[in-house]
């Protein structure tokens, strides 16, 4: 008998459920990953996603290749090319970890046709803290209040404890043709070099990184995380985007750090529910579709976002970031140098971009989805969603972030700025913040009587 193990957003050995399944066949495994750009329910990567897949890839192969497991590469729809593979090798078992976006419905279709043709296939938890039919009100619909929804995970069973990786992973005596992984162009000339400055991708970089937050940053993160010139963050979220680290690590290492007292209990706190914040991004995400699209609250599909040929080239001054912003510009060309930007300067940049500038959500969420590394199916539209208006939790229609202000309360002394855009303290402003605040909330005003649909 053969399994394959089926490599998704899970590019680790580490608390890998399916590839645990997978290793106990005494046939051997073969271990796959799809890419998979051509099934409708699938999102075409943005640039630098596609440049930390193809360095994780690597990372997750050379670590294969010490159990002496190749890892297979093949292009196409996911579900057809599954059989393929399973029909190559005649594998009795294909095991993967579980998907919670439009993207299940592939996976559907691939775990039908290949029971069909008479083999095991199963999915396994792997990806979220709580599965989201775990996480329901009492009536059994999903939560849209994010406080409400983290008090009910938090009075459930605990996280599942993370399991280790195999001690012995046997390769399948019959491997499948692979492609190469250098043909399928995953590195542009955008991001070749400057991303390789600032990043480690891998399980290995994720784990250490992990390790150096508990030890060195957390105890301060509840007073720092906001402040974009500290090092305060974890820095984690494209590790977990790509789950090279599982979030249910995350979880028990943090934890095991805290009763160790290597921590302080209100960074340990904030952080974790950080952890929330994407677990409620992902459950939204399961419950209500591709979040990309439309708004939760409908009545946003009548509001009078600007689509001129003012409001297009004020955009790309925000995409470039020219916008004589200084915050703003900042993390606009921290974005496009590093592929991160922080927490607290992207709301404000997103807000700039929707509020003052009233360009639609979707234009900032689809130029973040380009340019984030770790830009993921729910994390990125929701809370694109959350700061325009339109989602669930969402930001008060009358907040606006004040660059000016922002800056002057997280970056007093301009080191961020001065870091990332100097020049920009030069730049003429391309839109005056009081006036666009008033066209806002006006705008705003007139989709308050528009009846909310259901969701």
């Amino acid at each position: 008998m053969t399994s394959i193990v089926w490599f998704r957003d899970d590019l680790r050995l580490a608390d890998h459920a399916a590839l645990l399944e997978a290793s106990r066949d005494v046939g051997g495994v073969v271990a796959l990953y799809v890419l998979d750009e051509a099934s409708a329910e699938a999102r075409p990567l943005g640039g630098a996603a596609r440049w930390w897949l193809h360095r994780s890839l690597e990372t997750l192969s050379d670590a294969l290749a010490e159990f002496g497991v190749p890892l297979v590469l093949r292009s196409g729809p996911a579900d057809r090319v599954l059989l393929e593979v399973a029909s190559e090798v005649d594998a009795q078992g294909v095991f993967w970890n579980r998907r919670y976006g439009p993207e299940r419905e592939i996976d559907a279709r691939a775990k039908a046709a290949l029971r069909a043709d008479g083999r095991d296939a199963r999915s396994f938890a792997g990806g979220l803290l709580f599965e989201p039919w775990q996480v329901a009100t009492g009536e059994g619909a999903a939560y849209r209040v994010y406080s409400a929804f983290w008090r009910a995970c938090l009075r459930g069973p605990a996280p599942a404890s993370p399991r280790p990786a195999p001690d012995t992973i046997e390769a399948a005596a019959t491997q499948p043709r692979s492609e190469a992984l250098g043909d399928w162009g995953l590195i542009d000339l955008r991001w070749s070099g400057k991303l390789d400055a600032v990043w480690q991708p891998g399980e290995a970089a994720a784990s250490e990184r992990l390790e150096a937050f508990l030890d060195e940053r957390v105890a301060g993160y509840a007073g720092a995380r906001d402040v974009p010139s500290r090092a305060a963050t974890s820095n984690l979220s494209p590790h977990l985007r790509w789950g090279e680290i599982s979030p249910r690590t995350v979880w028990w290492r943090t934890l095991d750090a805290a009763a160790a007292g290597a921590s302080g209990s209100a960074g340990v706190g904030i952080f974790l529910s950080e952890l929330g914040w994407r677990e409620f991004a992902w459950h939204t995400l399961f419950h209500r579709g591709a979040l990309e699209l439309d708004g939760l609250d409908r009545r946003f599909d009548a509001f009078a976002w600007r689509a001129d040929t003012a409001a297009e080239a004020e955009a790309e001054a925000w995409r470039r970031g020219e916008t004589g912003y200084p915050l703003v510009d900042a993390g606009m060309r921290e974005l496009w140098q590093t592929g991160a930007m922080h927490n607290r300067v992207r709301m404000v940049t997103a807000s700039f971009l929707t509020k003052n500038l009233l360009v639609d959500w979707r234009d900032g969420e689809a130029w973040f989805w380009d340019t984030l590394v770790d830009a993921d199916r729910a994390s990125n539209p929701f809370n694109w969603q959350w700061v325009a208006g339109c989602g669930a939790d969402a930001a008060p229609y009358f907040r606006v972030f004040n660059p000016l202000t922002q800056q002057k309360k997280f970056d007093p002394d301009g080191s961020y700025v001065y870091r990332w855009a100097p020049d920009s303290l030069l730049v003429p402003p391309i839109a005056d913040l009081a006036e666009t605040r008033v066209r806002a909330l006006a705008a705003y005003e007139q989709i308050k009587g528009v009846p909310r649909l259901p969701v």
